[in-house]
């Protein structure tokens, strides 16, 4: 007797064939790009390709008529692609009664989450005993002559201390090293090291300097009312500044007599008359060795040259002292928006304008004068100002500001410029990384590649490294451009021809290329590709940032901490409340293992609800 097949299951069956007969074609027809990888890579490679390959179709219809009839819906793929696909087929088969020939995939069902964990702890070390996601922190210059501030950040929960090759230099960075390695954790295993070359970070040209001005001011309420009195430390020129004055908001002016400081006794009242011509009084709070710790409770400006004075009770004599160098601020542009700004190849100090004005400014890059075209738009000082290019030529490129805040905003000398609509044909290894990786191979565990765009990016890092019998460090891919994510399938398979490897989502310069409305798409979009090649992803940039930096997370950071614990490791940036943000952060991906991994929710009893 026979039985009768529903035509919606042959149909169905026919397009899952069509779609892995789609796979296999894409796999013949890059077989000359994996063939190149690292042999353990081989099948990540195939499985990488199945997978851009999959995303070029719009499968919504057919995973939902897959859903009804209770198999996969392939929204959890990427690990396996081809072996996914070829279970749903078998399946779809026996229930049409057809017999399509198998077909061997490269990575099994299972057989890419293991792939995926192995390459993770080869790149960033085992993972520790209560929770899968490393705990990457950003180490501050100070811990060069602070070995206790790195041991603390291990014993809170640091699993691999990050060094920015864009600040201090060898001698810094050989000293938080030395303590790194020295450093012993509570379960004994080492803290690794990673660290990331700066690259051709475009960024605006210096400012000239102002006049050289200190405004003292005290904190005052709503209506005026003094709150907190303005603290200034008064101290001999070229004194060495306590530790306990630096850091706590405390103007630090220089005299230059030591003597008159010495004279200075607690609870007398100085006196001076500041650059307006407004008669000002200081007290003495308190007197030590070096220097006098004094309040006021009136605004004050200072310039190198003011004399300050007090009457000596006992000889009625006024005792004077004059300030000393004063330091001289760099000048700002005040942007509005409707204003022009002219980026300028020649990087000369640029004076200073207000509002209404077209304001100069050097651009750091010159490889920006010839990549730029008109139209396309440009974003200043890590997003906080945009505008499109009005006219480009071979000195300038203005632009028309277009997005700004409501009351405008300051631009200052070192702040970022991005292109995003720009193809910039730079290389990634600038003069002063291809120093300074001689210094990283021979002291790192991985090497962070910044402002990658083309594969040739990543095949000149390794050819350095190559060139320095250094293929064994691991290579960490930083993406943080619109030119580095529409290429990451190329720049990943790039990268698979060296053995240990892994991908950072550079949240910050990303965010500000693709749009912040963009972000969420893209950085998942990140991670599912790199699941697909079974590369480790670092999560990165702002996470519990105000926390770190206040003391005090946002709601908004504690959910995206949360969404992070997808990731294989995730990346703190440095900040006075470090240490409770380690704290915070491992506390929170402890409890998110046992809910998700990647884009499964993980099914655990709840006791949210238990009446018991």
């Amino acid at each position: 007797m026979m039985i009768p097949v529903d035509p919606q299951l042959i149909s169905l069956a026919m397009e899952v064939a069509e779609l892995r007969a789609a796979l296999l074609a894409a796999e013949i027809g890059h077989s000359d790009l994996f063939a190149r990888t690292h042999p353990k890579h081989r099948r990540s490679a195939a499985n990488l390709i199945h997978y851009v390959e999959l995303r070029k179709h719009d499968l919504r219809k057919l995973q939902t008529e897959l859903s009804v009839l209770g198999l996969s819906s392939l929204g959890r793929c990427e690990a396996s692609v081809l072996a996914t696909i070829e279970a749903v087929l078998g399946v779809l088969s026996k229930l049409a009664c057809s017999d399509p020939s198998p077909v061997t995939a490269s990575v099994s069902l299972g057989q890419g989450d293991e792939l995926l964990q192995h390459n993770a702890d080869l790149l960033l070390g085992p993972a520790p005993s209560q929770r899968s996601t490393r705990i990457m922190v950003t180490v501050p210059s100070e811990a060069a002559n602070d070995r206790s501030l790195v041991s603390g950040l291990a014993a809170n929960g640091m699993d691999i201390a990050r060094i920015n090759c864009a600040h201090d230099g060898p001698d810094q960075w050989a000293a938080m090293i030395s303590h790194l390695r020295s450093t012993n954790r509570p379960d004994a295993s080492q803290v690794r090291v990673a660290m990331d070359l700066a690259g051709p970070k475009l960024r605006t040209g210096p400012m000239q300097l102002g006049p050289p001005a200190l405004r003292i001011a005290p904190k005052r309420d709503e209506l005026g009312h003094v709150t907190e009195p303005a603290l200034v430390w008064l101290t001999a020129t070229d004194a060495a500044v306590p530790e306990d004055i630096t850091g706590h908001g405390i103007a630090v002016v220089p005299l230059d007599d030591p003597a008159f400081l010495e004279r200075c006794h607690r609870g007398d009242r100085l006196q001076l008359t500041d650059t307006r011509g407004s008669q000002r009084h200081w007290k003495v709070e308190q007197h030590t060795t070096g220097g006098c710790l004094v309040s006021t409770e009136q605004t004050t400006y200072l310039t190198t040259g003011l004399h300050i004075g007090y009457r000596d009770a006992e000889s009625n004599r006024i005792d004077l002292a004059m300030v000393g160098e004063v330091p001289r601020a760099e000048q700002v542009h005040r942007i509005q928006r409707g204003d022009q700004v002219v980026l300028t190849r020649s990087l000369d100090p640029a004076v200073g304008t207000s509002e209404g004005s077209v304001h100069h400014i050097g651009c750091t890059l010159p490889e920006a004068f010839t990549a730029v075209g008109p139209t396309e738009r440009v974003w200043l000082d890590d997003g906080k100002m945009g505008g499109v290019v009005k006219t480009v030529n071979p000195d300038y490129i203005t632009l028309i500001i277009t997005d700004i805040r409501p009351g405008g905003a300051n631009l200052k000398s070192g702040k970022g410029i991005n292109f995003p609509d720009s193809d910039l044909r730079l290389n990634a290894l600038t003069a002063k990384d291809l120093v300074d990786i001689a210094f990283v191979v021979r002291h790192a565990d991985m090497i962070s590649l910044s402002f990658v765009r083309h594969p040739a990016d990543v095949e000149q890092l390794q050819n350095e490294l190559k060139r320095l019998d250094a293929t064994e460090i691991g290579i960490v891919l930083k993406i943080e451009n619109v030119m580095a994510f529409e290429n990451l399938p190329e720049l990943l398979l790039a990268a698979m021809r060296s053995e240990h490897l892994g991908v950072m989502i550079a949240r910050g310069d990303l965010a500000v290329e693709v749009g912040f409305e963009r972000l969420a798409e893209v950085q998942e979009e990140i991670m599912w590709a790199c699941e697909a090649a079974h590369v480790p992803v670092i999560w990165a940039t702002q996470v519990l940032d105000t926390l770190a930096r206040t003391g005090q997370a946002s709601r908004a950071e504690v959910t995206d901490a949360a969404m992070a614990d997808r990731a294989e490791c995730v990346m703190l940036n440095k900040g006075p409340n470090i240490t409770k943000a380690i704290q915070t952060l491992d506390s929170i991906l402890r409890r998110m293992q046992d809910h998700q991994d990647k884009k499964r929710s993980l099914l655990r009893r709840l006791r949210s609800w238990d009446r018991e």
